[in-house]
């Protein structure tokens, strides 16, 4: 696909939406070859959108797109590294995505203690891991949808990873680091969707 795959994100001119691109993008990478990522990134993005409502719209744009591409890095041909975020990443800046969203997808989820303990520090690294309510956003709404796209809770959800993983996999291994810092950006999104009287 890394050879196939020629169209570049919208730039400002096109009128076109970034979040459609995106879903029309990962739709494409996903729904053929892996369609449990793809019904995990539909629900991602629904919930996502929940949260859109109440951000400024060229941040509520950033999310949802965000979302859409999160995991596009699963794809057998956009994995080089083996770490799907950084994968998907490395992908989206080749194909002229704003490198905030890059950095949004590099960093979803907990993935720098990941990096840490497999090797790849430095390359996720030349991404920047923004803080703030869209990056606590986007982490929200991957940690409560579950596989199959439906709504879990955040305890459910980590639950799930472990039971599916197992304790040596990196990503489980790394809760002991991250755990925290994910249920804190949880914890945040709900209370912001809390403050506009948004169900979380």
């Amino acid at each position: 696909m890394r050879a196939e795959f020629r169209a570049v994100a919208p730039g400002a001119s096109s009128g076109e939406r970034l979040a459609v691109w995106a879903r029309r993008t990962a739709r494409d990478i996903l729904a053929v070859e892996l369609p449990r990522r793809w019904a995990h990134t539909q629900g991602v993005a629904e919930r996502a959108e929940e949260v859109a409502r109440v951000l400024p719209s060229d941040e509520a744009d950033v999310l949802v797109a965000s979302a859409w591409l999160h995991d596009i890095g699963y794809a057998s041909a956009l994995n080089v590294l083996g770490f799907h975020q950084l994968d998907g990443a490395r992908f989206l800046a080749e194909h002229g995505v704003p490198r905030r969203v890059c950095a949004l997808v590099a960093h979803h989820a907990g993935a720098a203690a990941v990096a840490e303990l497999v090797g790849l520090g430095p390359r996720l690294a030349e991404f920047d891991d923004e803080q703030g309510p869209v990056r606590d956003a986007l982490w929200y709404a991957d940690m409560t949808t579950g596989p199959d796209g439906a709504r879990v809770s955040f305890a459910e959800r980590m639950a799930e990873l472990r039971g599916r993983r197992g304790p040596e996999d990196p990503v489980v291994r790394a809760l002991a680091v991250n755990g925290a810092e994910r249920a804190a950006a949880v914890r945040r999104t709900e209370q912001l969707l809390s403050r506009y009287a948004v169900p979380a």
